[in-house]
């Protein structure tokens, strides 16, 4: 890693829920949480928690020197198409495993929900 810059990733005891459009797409109990120097936390979330029958993958991809190469898909929902809004890391550098294969959404892009559940236990 650079000077300076670091990942943390953390399962976390929250509830995550994310909705596009109003329509619920994704519900997790399981997240785990991925805090980055500059970046904000982002929620990767298992696959059998997110909606992937509304998924398309893309062809696209980048790549991160901290975390490896990323797959990214579209959202199809109803009649609308929200490009590149869900990325993972189906296969992460050394470092970051903790986050292969589950998924993450562009927060900026879907409203997403996050709550203790220890707090309303």
């Amino acid at each position: 890693m650079s000077q300076g810059h670091t990942i943390t990733i953390t399962p976390a005891d929250l509830h995550v829920e994310v909705r596009v459009d109003g329509e619920k797409v994704a519900e997790s109990d399981r997240p785990v949480l991925l805090e980055e120097t500059g970046l904000p936390t982002r929620y990767y979330l298992p696959r059998e928690d997110v909606r992937t029958d509304l998924l398309r993958a893309t062809s696209f991809s980048t790549a991160c020197p901290f975390k490896g190469q990323a797959s990214y898909w579209t959202l199809e929902l109803d009649e609308q198409v929200h490009e590149g809004i869900v990325w993972s890391y189906e296969h992460p550098i050394p470092g970051a495993g903790g986050i292969a294969g589950l998924m993450s959404f562009y927060d900026d892009r879907v409203d997403l929900t996050v709550e203790d559940r220890a707090a309303t236990a």
